[in-house]
């Protein structure tokens, strides 16, 4: 079936505003409430640099991902009826992601987010706005293998009781659940659905505790609470200490792959190493060859301002994999 996708991304789609600050209009400090950056008020301050990246978002970004990675990419998503819009389904054209399933909302806006950026670290000025968000009809020759299923609204809570029942409908499809900030904050009883219909399960460690009440500093019980909630794989991504995966009858750690040059932008890595993580399991890996695969495109997203740049093809990683250093290796714990 030429139309069948391998992989149906859904989610929010948007158009990222970089702002880079200079070093000397702005510093960081700390305190009991979190990480945080100061910047006079009240006046105009100078910036250094500024670029529009059209057509992100955590969804966008993994359907960019697996269209780079060679397999049949479309998308679910929502743009108003503006240029903005339009610009961003011209850039998913352009990535090679098919948008037979992008909706156009007559009379909204499209998704526009300010990312402030200082150092190598950002901070997103964010606002989704309120689509009408409905699931397609899909064809039988347009049932994809996979779901990959990431940030949307907080509008949008009835849609994943239609994205749940239409997998009720084609239990041979499976899903990966990559939750954003609302999907989070909705809780796991409102989304119980959701995640029973999980095969993988992709969060960092915070995510993994606001989610399950795990315990922080035990991997196992994270790891054996997200099993719990449904999902048949489980991968706790964990900042500079790489990331955990259990397929329920083992749990590998992976260490991160080396940065070949200082990190110039965050945006966008853990959405590379989970599009990619998944990628490599739709092209038949194992979770320890798709723990080698992940880590890579993360480190090359890195390299670049914004979250597609960096994207790597399937040849490029297995180029990385074969000069990576000896201790570049999945062990059990």
């Amino acid at each position: 079936m030429a139309n069948r996708p391998d992989v149906i991304s859904v989610g929010d789609i948007v158009t990222d505003v970089f702002i880079k600050l200079l070093d000397d209009q702005a510093h960081l400090y700390d305190d009991e409430n979190g990480h945080w950056m100061a910047m006079k008020f009240g006046t105009k301050l100078p910036y250094d640099t500024v670029e529009t990246v059209k057509g992100v978002g955590n969804a966008a970004n993994a359907a960019v991902a697996f269209a780079r990675l060679g397999l049949n990419s479309s998308f679910v998503t929502n743009v108003g009826d503006d240029q903005a819009g339009r610009d961003m389904i011209d850039a998913l054209h352009a990535n090679n992601v098919d948008s037979r399933f992008v909706r156009l909302n007559p009379d909204k806006i499209s998704n526009i987010h300010y990312v402030l950026r200082y150092d190598v670290e950002r901070t997103i000025l964010i606002k989704h706005e309120k689509y009408d968000y409905h699931w397609p009809h899909l064809r039988p020759d347009e049932i994809p293998k996979w779901i990959y299923f990431s940030s949307v609204s907080e509008n949008a809570l009835e849609y994943h009781d239609q994205v749940a029942s239409w997998l009720d409908e084609n239990p041979d499809v499976k899903m990966a659940f990559q939750p954003g900030t609302f999907q989070i904050d909705a809780g796991v009883d409102r989304l119980r659905a959701i995640y029973q219909h999980t095969e993988v399960l992709i969060v960092n460690r915070e995510e993994a505790v606001q989610i399950t009440g795990g315990n922080y500093d035990d991997y196992h019980d994270l790891i054996g609470r997200i099993h719990g909630l449904g999902a048949k794989i489980a991968v706790i991504t964990d900042g500079p200490y790489g990331a955990v995966a259990s397929d329920g009858t083992q749990i590998l750690t992976m260490p991160l792959y080396p940065d070949p040059a200082p990190p110039i932008d965050r945006t966008g890595a853990g959405d590379a190493f989970a599009s990619t993580f998944v990628a490599a399991l739709i092209k038949g890996n194992t979770i320890a060859g798709a723990l080698q695969w992940a880590p890579i495109n993360s480190m090359s997203v890195l390299q670049k301002v914004g979250a597609q740049a960096g994207l790597l093809s399937e040849i490029e990683i297995e180029k990385y994999l074969q000069s990576s250093p000896e201790n570049y290796r999945p062990q059990s714990i």
